[in-house]
């Protein structure tokens, strides 16, 4: 019934214990607990041959993967447009940008980030295009988010934008296709020039 003042001790290191202990990262109230900084996907161990990625309908093998985090991959595509054309996705199965978490995001592009860079110095460009097809009508014929890297040299089209047309019919055509042991070939090359 009246007002005043209470006092108490508050436990500090209890505290940044219960804040550590949050159980749903999402959930946190920043107000109130602080802001979660993004560390980044950690980079874990590649895949081996008895992995299988679900790219939507379509299934990558563990050795055409060259390089992962937590939550991000990046393999050797199938039906390339240009050499080098090299596609990345978060693990978990969602079909647009929208659906992922902000985390997610987050890693997808670090990694992206990483692959395009080390696209660069390997294949000896100074150009790459960086591309997502969000939805059916932007080209997308895989239902899980992905982000294409084509390493661009001089003349490689036409005209520049021709990438793009390029990209939205190059997996319709019946020719033209990989084997896996192809594929596997070029990510242990990547695999391999990766860490130095």
């Amino acid at each position: 019934e009246a007002e005043g003042v209470a006092m108490a001790n508050i436990d500090l290191e209890y505290l940044h214990t219960v804040r550590g202990n949050m159980p749903v990262h999402q959930h946190r109230r920043p107000d109130l607990y602080g802001k979660l900084e993004i560390q980044g996907g950690q980079t874990v161990a590649l895949p081996g041959e008895e992995f299988v990625f679900n790219f939507g309908p379509a299934r990558v093998p563990g050795p055409t993967i060259f390089y992962r985090t937590s939550q991000t991959l990046a393999f050797v595509n199938k039906k390339p447009v240009v050499e080098g054309h090299l596609l990345v996705s978060p693990v978990r199965e969602v079909e647009k940008m929208g659906d992922l978490t902000e985390e997610e995001v987050a890693d997808l592009f670090k990694v992206v980030q990483k692959v395009e860079v080390f696209v660069q110095k390997f294949y000896g460009v100074s150009s790459s295009t960086i591309s997502v097809q969000n939805g059916h009508l932007a080209g997308q014929s895989i239902p899980h988010v992905h982000v294409h890297i084509l390493p661009r040299r001089e003349d490689d089209f036409a005209q520049n934008d021709d990438v793009y047309r390029e990209l939205q019919e190059h997996d319709k055509v019946e020719t033209g296709w990989r084997t896996e042991e192809e594929m596997v070939v070029e990510a242990k090359m990547l695999r391999e020039a990766w860490g130095k």
